[in-house]
C-alpha cells in the first residue's frame, strides 16, 4: 500500500523530526506485524512521498526491504534522500543483522544515483526507537 502526502509536506531534518513523523505509523493494532515505511525527501528534507511495505521476508525476522523498489521510486520521484522506519513487534528495537545488511545495500545502491539514506529508525512497543545514524550504522 502506498500513501502520498500532498499538503504541507513534513520536514524530516534530524532524528527527532523523523521520530515524531513515523511514531504514529506504529501506534495501532497493525503494528503487531512488521511494516516498513519509506519517506522520500527532496533537497530541503521535505517528505514528497510516503510508502508502506507490509510483512517481512521471512528471514530472521527482518522486514522486507526491497532495494530495487525503493530505488525505482526514488528515481521516479526525483528523491535526494530517504528515511526508513520499521517496527519490531518483539519489543526489542535493536536492528537485526538482516536489517543492517539490507540498509547497507540500499545505501550503496543509492550512492550510485546520489540518493542518501538519511536514517533508518527501528520502533518497538511503547515508542522506544533506535536510529541507525545515531548508532553509527550509517
Amino acid at each position: 500500500m502506498k500513501v502520498q502526502r500532498a499538503e504541507n509536506p513534513a520536514i524530516l531534518a534530524g532524528h527527532l523530526a523523523a521520530r515524531r513523523f513515523f511514531a504514529p505509523c506504529f501506534n495501532d493494532a497493525a503494528a503487531s506485524h512488521e511494516q516498513l515505511w519509506v519517506a522520500h525527501l527532496d533537497d530541503a528534507a521535505r517528505c514528497i512521498h510516503l510508502a508502506r511495505h507490509d510483512g517481512h521476508d521471512g528471514h530472521d525476522g527482518a522486514v522486507g526491504l526491497s532495494v530495487r523498489s525503493i530505488i525505482a521510486d526514488a528515481a521516479r520521484l526525483g528523491s535526494t534522500g530517504v528515511v526508513l522506519a520499521h517496527n519490531h513487534p518483539s519489543g526489542d528495537p535493536t536492528p537485526s543483522a538482516s536489517d543492517c545488511r539490507a540498509t547497507r545495500q540500499l545505501a550503496a545502491a543509492g550512492e550510485a544515483m546520489d540518493l542518501a539514506v538519511v536514517d533508518h529508525l527501528v520502533f518497538a512497543a511503547g515508542g522506544e526507537c533506535r536510529s541507525f545514524r545515531r548508532m553509527g550504522l550509517l
